[in-house]
């Protein structure tokens, strides 16, 4: 395939959730949506699985809650590569954030950012191709959610993250991108070009091995930089 018909074929999208009616109205839209193209369904995290084998999506819409292998167990051997994809896709979660204790288990399993079921459908449609082209859904005001969900928990008990290897500014982009700042506001914040603090924000996602900038925040939190105060 050249890189002309790469960049013209859709997106194409496994649709993971238990309820009919779901599946229904969103796969409808996906399938309508010029770029995207609904690949298959799947009921369960289990089915979801073998879906993924045999159908190879680019972007799975994952439900956390399903019963039988959840969304999160499912997502974890999605996203290690362990024969289920090859490579790995990549995972939206679909959930109800304001409720759901389970979206940062969901986001260490390697899911590539959350949708919540209350967004509009061009919301999600856009997520689902932000997601595609290799970002992570993570819109500063959800990470901020986020990141209070995380700070009003208590302390984990293993030890922080070491942040050996990364500059003093790459530091402060860092505490800036936990706290949920986009790439323009750490550029006004630090008084530097956006383009320079998107250069930041690459090499941090390269030294500390991070998926994308969702996983930024989890470092970031890791390490300490995220505090209830902070």
């Amino acid at each position: 395939m050249t890189a002309a018909e790469a960049a013209a074929a859709p997106i194409r999208v496994l649709l993971a959730d238990d309820q009919e009616l779901v599946r229904a109205g969103l796969g409808m839209a996906i399938a309508h949506s010029p770029g995207l193209e609904l690949a298959g369904e799947a009921a369960g995290g289990a089915e979801a699985v073998r879906r993924v084998r045999e159908l190879r999506p680019d972007v799975v819409v994952m439900d956390i809650r399903m019963p039988g292998m959840d969304g999160i167990e499912a997502t974890r051997l999605l996203t290690a590569g362990t024969g289920a994809a090859d490579p790995p896709v990549r995972v939206l979660m679909l959930t109800t954030f304001d409720d759901d204790e389970n979206v940062y288990a969901a986001l260490r399993a390697g899911a590539s950012g959350f949708l919540v079921k209350d967004m509009a459908l061009t919301d999600i449609l856009a997520a689902i191709r932000v997601v595609a082209a290799g970002d992570a859904l993570i819109a500063p005001s959800v990470t901020r959610r986020l990141i209070a969900d995380l700070t009003a928990r208590p302390a984990p008990a293993e030890p922080k993250r070491s942040l050996r290897g990364i500059t003093e500014r790459e530091h402060e982009v860092l505490t800036l991108v936990g706290r949920g700042l986009s790439n323009a506001e750490i550029a006004e914040r630090l008084f530097i070009a956006p383009a320079t603090a998107k250069t930041h924000v690459a090499r941090l996602l390269a030294k500390l091995d991070a998926r994308d900038r969702v996983h930024l925040v989890i470092a970031a939190y890791d390490a300490g930089l995220v505090s209830p105060s902070g």
